[in-house]
């Protein structure tokens, strides 16, 4: 029985991508773990394996197409003895509408499957022949599962991968039932939320400019995402900003004796190296605000995950630095080297991009003084970096100085932080920038 191979989710947000590029054609054999294709999510191009075993049938998308849903049919994968003239044209919907015939069905090609409780579709049955993927087939065999005791979630009943390991997880242990959510007695559901407004429409905008020589610029999978979820921060956010400036003077001339020392290692550290040890080490120092809005509560995390905006062309990536209050200052530089490295080739992985609960943007290298940034939900603060520079200071005994001095700015979603707190870990941070050594203690 031939199997449809679907577009993957490759990260929990996808909803479509584009097929960037084939890399195999019809005809082709292929194994568990060969690669089948690239494709553009929002963030970046990634490389799909298969799952399956058997020889490429048919290929339905063509190369470079965008906006191909999650879920659709990509390509067919045709089992031993079956040629293309096997490959079925697509099932019509059943006559009986009942909920266990219209659930749609899933499979192992599908890299994030529906957690929605539905009743699978029955095995099919031809004599005494069981619709099974070889890679199934195998895996019972090697663990003594009788294929007839399973039933399949694959197009039209076929039984896959996820089906015989579920069975084994069975075995060991029932799964336990989830309750559904009722609203108590006499009350109606809650309403849905109103829907974000949309602004005005692309042909009443082009109606402003008529007469006016423009290029119209087609937004990618990343322009779009940005767009909405930076929309959708400013406007469901509680947002409020706390600023402080920074005496770098300590801080210079601390780096300049470690950059000497280290220059034998080629390790050469940043400023912005210290501003993400800083923040980790405060996210510890004030463990209340190392904590994500989550919906209808708020986690509080341990480690200190923080993330980095980098600029790449056409957008931005966040990459995450785990355990980073864990890390030296000179790991922290040789990942962070890496991560922007690999963010501005489009190379990161959805898990090296997703999480943390802080952010870092810093537009000093570009001469901005001061800025307040957009919170990345769900984090519960982000931290605007403006450039040093010389300013004159007044001391505590009143003599005037010179000193290099950054302006920062703390954007706080005030769902997870309030005020005192946001500023006991500004002030956190601000020590630790001011006295750096202690960073090493």
């Amino acid at each position: 029985m031939t199997t449809e191979i679907l577009m993957p989710a490759l990260s929990p947000t996808m909803e479509e991508g584009t097929l960037a590029k084939w890399l195999v054609k019809e005809g082709d054999t292929v194994a568990s773990g060969d690669l089948l294709a690239e494709i553009e999510t929002d963030k970046a191009t990634m490389e799909f394996e298969a799952v399956d075993e058997g020889t490429v049938g048919k290929l339905l998308v063509a190369e470079g197409t965008q906006g191909v849903k999650v879920n659709t049919p990509i390509a067919v994968l045709l089992e031993d003895g079956e040629t293309a003239d096997d490959i079925a044209a697509p099932a019509s919907p059943p006559a009986d509408n009942s909920d266990e015939d219209s659930a749609e069905p899933t499979t192992e090609q599908a890299a994030e499957p529906s957690n929605a409780a539905k009743t699978p579709a029955a095995p099919v049955h031809d004599g005494e022949r069981i619709f099974a993927s070889p890679l199934a087939r195998r895996i019972a065999a090697e663990n003594g599962i009788d294929l007839r005791s399973i039933t399949g979630s694959g197009p039209r009943g076929r039984i896959v991968k996820a089906d015989v390991t579920g069975s084994q997880s069975k075995a060991s242990a029932p799964a336990a039932a989830t309750p559904t959510a009722s609203p108590p007695s006499g009350q109606s559901p809650a309403p849905s939320p109103a829907p974000i407004a949309a602004g005005p429409s692309a042909d009443a905008v082009i109606r402003l400019y008529e007469g006016r020589a423009y290029q119209e610029v087609e937004l990618d999978g990343m322009r779009k995402t940005i767009a909405a979820r930076l929309t959708e921060a400013k406007q469901s956010i509680p947002h409020f900003y706390l600023r402080r400036d920074i005496h770098l003077d300590a801080l210079l001339a601390f780096r300049a004796q470690l950059n000497g020392q280290l220059a034998s290692r080629g390790v050469k550290l940043s400023v912005n190296d210290f501003i993400i040890k800083a923040c980790a080490l405060a996210l510890q120092a004030v463990p209340d605000a190392n904590a994500v809005w989550a919906g209808d509560r708020i986690l509080r995390l341990d480690p200190s995950d923080v993330a980095v905006a980098v600029a790449i062309d056409g957008g931005l990536f966040t990459p995450v630095l785990k355990d980073a209050e864990m890390k030296s200052l000179s790991a922290l530089s040789a990942e962070m080297k890496d991560l922007a490295n690999r963010a501005r080739d489009r190379k990161l992985a959805p898990h090296e991009y997703q999480g943390g609960s802080f952010a870092i943007s810093n537009l000093g290298m570009f001469g901005i003084d001061n800025f307040d940034a957009v919170i990345n939900p769900p984090h519960g603060a982000i931290l605007a970096v403006g450039a040093g520079v010389k300013k004159p200071v007044v001391g505590e005994d009143g003599d005037l100085s010179v000193a290099t001095v950054m302006s920062v700015t703390l954007s706080v979603d005030h769902r997870v932080i309030d005020g005192a707190l946001g500023a006991r870990l500004l002030q956190q941070i601000v020590d630790n920038l001011e006295n750096p050594m202690v960073m090493l203690a």
